[in-house]
């Protein structure tokens, strides 16, 4: 019999516990070697899908998440998630590497609030665990999930350190699974639209 959706839900929250602990020692732990080299250049398959008119979809780190800043910096057209309060939908809005940041109401850093409006086509976005089958947890608010839903055409690849992966991941019908996912030892590709 499967799991209710509670069940399902105080699952995903153990599990992100867990693995929030595991990423903060993880990157409270690396070696300079890794932290000089991990996410600073895209990967070849990555770089392949893009044309030069391809808009990227990134996303400021917080605490223990990966930096892909230095990874995007030379790409021509980024955009980063936006929130224009605590209520409203994630959208993403165009940005350029080196230009300002504000304090969004969600405590992320993000464009300002008057940055044109965009669609990414592809999307790396943050995680808290992953498995190798798309599977995906992020901090619980469901942002990422409800965009990707909404934009259906947009590539979603995780950004997230080895220690975060999962052998399966409790899932809802609301999760969206990832297209691959990239971690400081290698390129994970999940779907099939790769």
């Amino acid at each position: 019999m499967p799991d209710a959706p509670s069940d399902v839900a105080e699952q995903k929250q153990r599990l992100r516990e867990k693995l929030r602990f595991r990423r903060r020692h993880f990157a409270a732990n690396l070696d300079m070697i890794t932290r000089m080299s991990a996410f600073r250049t895209l990967p070849a398959p990555i770089a392949a899908l893009l044309d030069p008119n391809s808009l990227v979809g990134a996303y400021v780190a917080m605490g223990a998440e990966p930096d892909i800043v230095p990874m995007t910096a030379d790409l021509a057209a980024l955009a980063l998630p936006h929130h224009a309060s605590r209520l409203d939908e994630m959208t993403f809005r165009r940005w350029t590497a080196g230009d300002s940041l504000f304090d969004g109401p969600l405590g992320v850093q993000q464009p300002s609030d008057d940055s044109a409006s965009a669609v990414p086509d592809l999307i790396f976005c943050p995680l808290v665990g992953f498995d190798r089958h798309g599977g995906r947890i992020g901090q619980g608010g469901g942002h990422y999930d409800r965009w990707f839903a909404a934009h259906p055409h947009a590539l979603r690849i995780g950004i997230g350190w080895s220690v975060q992966e999962v052998d399966a991941m409790p899932l809802e019908a609301t999760d969206m699974p990832l297209d691959a996912v990239l971690t400081e030892q290698e390129f994970i590709v999940t779907g099939e639209r790769l």
